[in-house]
């Protein structure tokens, strides 16, 4: 599995942006009103993977007091952390889209004006997601050389 690159998220965020965006401008009239925290739950999945992030990387590490990371586990978190760098990148490019839209049209519709609090927070935290996933899929990467941790424990795996 590659790693995911930042110019790959940032393109699928533009992509998305962009048809965001057309989307809005077609159907924002009969959208209802945008929550202030609505996306609020991509934060609770960044913190989530980043506390998974830490953890995984202590054990990777063999910081006193851990086990070792199956390799299993491993590769789910790496699945995950892909899988949410994707997500997070989508979701930005769907509040950068209706920001695009929103901004500009603050003097005239009073909605627009309600709508701005709940699209940037729902991008800050898209935001901190992709971050998040970027940190843990960091995390789970194997130490270069060998791993002496299972050498010296007898580990034959």
């Amino acid at each position: 599995m590659k790693p995911t690159r930042l110019p790959e998220l940032l393109a699928v965020a533009a992509a998305v942006t962009v048809v965001a965006y057309l989307g809005v401008r077609l159907v924002y009239a009969s959208l209802p009103a945008i929550p202030p925290l609505a996306g609020v739950t991509l934060l609770g999945l960044a913190a989530i993977e980043a506390v998974l992030g830490h953890i995984i990387k202590a054990r990777i590490e063999g910081k006193p007091g851990t086990r070792p990371v199956r390799p299993l586990s491993a590769a789910r978190a790496v699945a995950l952390a892909k899988a949410s760098a994707l997500a997070g990148a989508i979701m930005a490019g769907v509040w950068l889209g209706l920001l695009v839209y929103l901004l500009p049209k603050q003097a005239e519709l009073e909605a627009a004006v309600a709508d701005t609090p709940g699209a940037v927070v729902g991008l800050v935290c898209a935001i901190s997601l992709v971050v998040a996933a970027l940190w843990l899929q960091h995390c789970c990467r194997a130490p270069t050389g060998r791993n002496d941790r299972d050498q010296e424990h007898g580990d034959r795996r």
